[in-house]
């Protein structure tokens, strides 16, 4: 057995950077940026209105009113001394303005507005590259969130450059499954694991194929590596451990896999192997529905941002602290299942990987090195968020 940091090194190793593809705007969100973008104009383009008020020249208690400027409308022309133009919020301000005055600071009549007591002496004017200039840049790689696409719009550049989506083909075995809506045998129970392997994916930007159950003959597993072709990374659940019906890593080695390593001292999920199957990369998962997505959050969504660009590095971790003692901790790496409140962590008291309903309560992994003693209630531990 190889440890947790090994492994990741030989995932990352399987990681075959993904080519660029241009897209619009309207579909980048959640893409990796593979090209750097900049900014083809300045924002704002010109002096704005931050609120709605008078832009005046010069500073006196009144001011004759000589125009109207909206939004979007064009400048009005130069103001002199004592003048001022009627504007709304983001509209030009026209040349010779020295601030705006907000209308609740002002009495108007007629043509004219005079300065009330007390009234804001900010200039409420947002010069022009206020927000970023002409050549700003965004670099590469970067995952694209909502605000970053809309500083891309604001930057007046409709289409972006990305690495493209991973095809990511998701085999769950064994003949005790059957899917979500059938009628299970006494002996059955309802697959469930590449549903949360699927979305994990699809939340780190690929595209998952959850393909039909593979059941424990060789006959049938071939037939469900055949359904990878075109496919950037399989991903199988179960099967991978050293039972007689473990068929996974014999199937696949008859078809060419080159096996990089198989076992790992973490718990849960050591029966983990990881390799090549002509090429294609492939991580074999345990059966376990917690081992399974305890890996996933592990191992497949570090491979999947690394396989767009993102740097090839372990999810975070961060520090807290237990709310409530814990037990000493055995030879692998201990991966348990906790509630974050605040910074204190509750480490759920029943760790078996079978237990769906403590994975799903849970919002952080503790993480336990091996051997760890035990610990006293505000003894501080790392932990993985997801």
């Amino acid at each position: 057995m190889i440890s947790v940091d090994e492994a990741l090194g030989h995932v990352f190793a399987l990681a075959d950077q993904m080519p660029p593809e241009t897209v619009p705007l309207r579909h980048a969100v959640g893409r990796v940026l593979a090209k750097p973008i900049e900014a083809r104009r300045n924002q704002p383009p010109f002096r704005a209105s931050i609120m709605d008020g008078y832009a005046v020249a010069g500073a006196h208690e009144s001011y004759t009113v000589v125009g109207e400027t909206p939004a979007g409308g064009a400048e009005a022309a130069p103001l002199n001394a004592a003048e001022a133009v009627r504007i709304f919020t983001g509209a030009p301000v026209p040349e010779g303005a020295t601030r705006v005055i907000i209308q609740e600071d002002v009495t108007r009549s007629g043509d004219r507005i005079n300065l009330n007591a007390n009234a804001d002496t900010s200039d409420y004017i947002r010069e022009i590259g206020r927000d970023f200039k002409t050549g700003h840049r965004v670099d590469a790689p970067t995952r694209l969130t909502p605000a970053l696409v809309a500083l891309a719009a604001a930057m007046n550049v409709p289409d972006l450059t990305v690495a493209r989506r991973p095809k990511v083909a998701i085999i769950a075995t064994g003949d005790e499954l059957v899917m979500p809506g059938e009628t299970p045998s006494p002996a059955q129970i309802i697959a469930s694991n590449g549903y949360a392997l699927a979305a994990m994916a699809e939340a780190e930007g690929a595209e998952a194929r959850l393909l039909p159950i593979a059941r424990d003959t060789a006959e049938s597993l071939e037939a469900a590596f055949a359904l990878t072709d075109g496919c950037d990374l399989i991903v199988t659940i179960g099967g991978a451990s050293v039972g007689d019906y473990d068929l996974v890593a014999e199937v696949a080695g008859t078809l060419g896999l080159e096996q990089t390593f198989y076992k790992i001292r973490m718990r849960p999920g050591k029966p983990l192997m990881a390799g090549r199957l002509n090429g294609t990369p492939m991580i074999g998962l345990p059966g376990n529905p917690v081992s399974s997505i305890v890996c996933g959050h592990i191992f497949l969504r570090p491979l999947l941002r690394a396989m767009q660009g993102l740097p090839r590095v372990a999810m975070p971790t961060r520090e807290g602290v237990l709310a409530e003692p814990v037990g000493k901790n055995g030879p692998r790496e201990h991966y348990m299942r906790a509630r974050l409140e605040g910074d204190k962590l509750t480490v759920a008291p029943h760790q078996d990987s079978s237990l769906l309903t403590v994975l799903a309560g849970a919002n952080a992994l503790v993480i336990r090195p091996p051997h760890d003693g035990p610990r006293d209630a505000g003894a501080p531990v790392t932990f993985m968020e997801f």
